[in-house]
């Protein structure tokens, strides 16, 4: 079945769904987005996701034009369109067509995008045997400059450090703040383990607020785990007991290596492996 794409209340096949070359999400990264899971046939916290795009949208001063429960309806629309039980949603938001020049109030209606496809980040076998990463010499961007709270279409921070883990032969690299403090990894939020507690860097140390991220800290304090929000250093990774990464099209995918340093017994811990089959359970059940 042919893929369809939501642009701006049309569905069309992808070859057909373009944008001008004067978007300014194309010229500039002007614009904003969010990854959403089906299972099941069932989209997975879209209202948390809609939410979260209208307040990167209100950050950025883009005026969407439509309301979340309409974004939420063509969201849907394009999922049944496409006859796909399991898949990843990508909603777009661009500032839309302008000029060559910055100024954003030249810029006409903002295109409306919807992209839904199969996805599949890592092979089945590293939730098993757990990935191996690396910690980036590309710093997180300040939250004082593009707060990295809003998730924009700029993603070349997050580029540049996926480059390091590619060219040191590993999936993901888990970049630091300006500060020195674990901030977050290439796409994927960050925890670890540590005699029996689990923790997350806060967002106050330039992190986005990963919707998977907020499903996982309630698993564990379900779970009558310790879930704490903390700084975390180089050195806290390296001495970990167990550490794994969060994201939408990552789900929770454990990491066993860092900087080649083995972490625990070096695969999959047992406090990751329960709340990972927890997730599923909450995702698929």
């Amino acid at each position: 079945m042919e893929r369809l794409v939501y642009i701006n209340g049309e569905l069309l096949p992808k070859d057909k769904a373009v944008v001008s070359v004067f978007d300014h999400g194309l010229l500039y990264g002007d614009g904003i987005f969010e990854g959403i899971r089906v299972y099941n046939g069932t989209i997975f916290r879209l209202v948390e996701h809609t939410k979260r795009l209208f307040q990167s949208a209100a950050s950025i001063r883009l005026n969407i034009g439509m309301t979340q429960d309409e974004i939420n309806q063509a969201i849907q629309q394009t999922v049944e369109a496409n006859g796909l039980a399991d898949a990843y949603i990508r909603a777009i938001i661009t500032r839309g067509n302008g000029n060559l020049g910055l100024n954003p109030n030249k810029c006409g209606q903002p295109q409306i995008i919807i992209i839904v496809d199969t996805v599949a980040l890592y092979p089945p076998e590293l939730y098993k045997s757990g990935l191996e990463a690396i910690t980036a010499a590309t710093v997180r961007n300040l939250p004082g400059a593009l707060n990295p709270r809003i998730k924009s279409l700029n993603y070349l921070n997050n580029i540049m450090a996926k480059l390091e883990a590619i060219d040191a032969g590993v999936p993901e690299s888990i970049m630091c703040n300006h500060l020195g403090f674990v901030a977050e990894a290439s796409g994927e939020n960050v925890f670890i383990v540590r005699d029996g507690a689990v923790y997350t860097p806060p967002v106050s140390a330039g992190i986005l607020e990963g919707i998977t991220r907020a499903e996982v800290m309630d698993i564990c304090r379900r779970m009558g785990r310790t879930m704490l929000e903390a700084d975390l250093s180089r050195h806290d990774l390296y001495i970990a007991d167990e550490c794994f990464l969060t994201g939408t099209a990552a789900e929770v995918i454990p990491v066993v290596k860092i900087d080649g340093r083995v972490l625990g017994a070096g695969r999959i811990g047992p406090i990751t492996e329960e709340i990972l089959t927890a997730f599923r359970q909450r995702t698929r059940g």
